[in-house]
């Protein structure tokens, strides 16, 4: 078994399809990489950690007051989402890519 999995991680490393799609994949080290990691990793967690209170209880009335069961459902949704509050997923993935982006 232990022989199986080198031979599976020696092709990985040597394949070169998979090396140019993980170079084409890595995000650019120019304003627009590092400014697309901030906006989709960092900002929103930002926004929650700041407004977590307002964005609860205005997602919480307007998921009693919508006549619309879809966007009930919607609201009651967002209201579950902001609730647990930061994550810290977002918050590693994004360091992550920033340190990847910066290397």
């Amino acid at each position: 078994m232990k022989e199986k999995i080198k031979k599976i991680q020696e092709h990985i490393e040597h394949d070169p399809k998979l090396r140019e799609a993980v170079t084409r994949m890595k995000p650019q080290k120019n304003f627009w990489g590092i400014a697309g990691i901030i906006l989709f990793f960092f900002l929103p967690e930002l926004v929650t950690f700041v407004w977590q209170d307002e964005l609860v209880n205005w997602s919480h009335l307007h998921s009693l007051t919508e006549p619309s069961s879809s966007l009930r459902w919607i609201f009651t949704q967002l209201e579950e989402m902001f609730i647990s509050g930061v994550s810290w997923l977002n918050l590693i993935l994004g360091s992550l890519f920033l340190w990847w982006a910066l290397r």
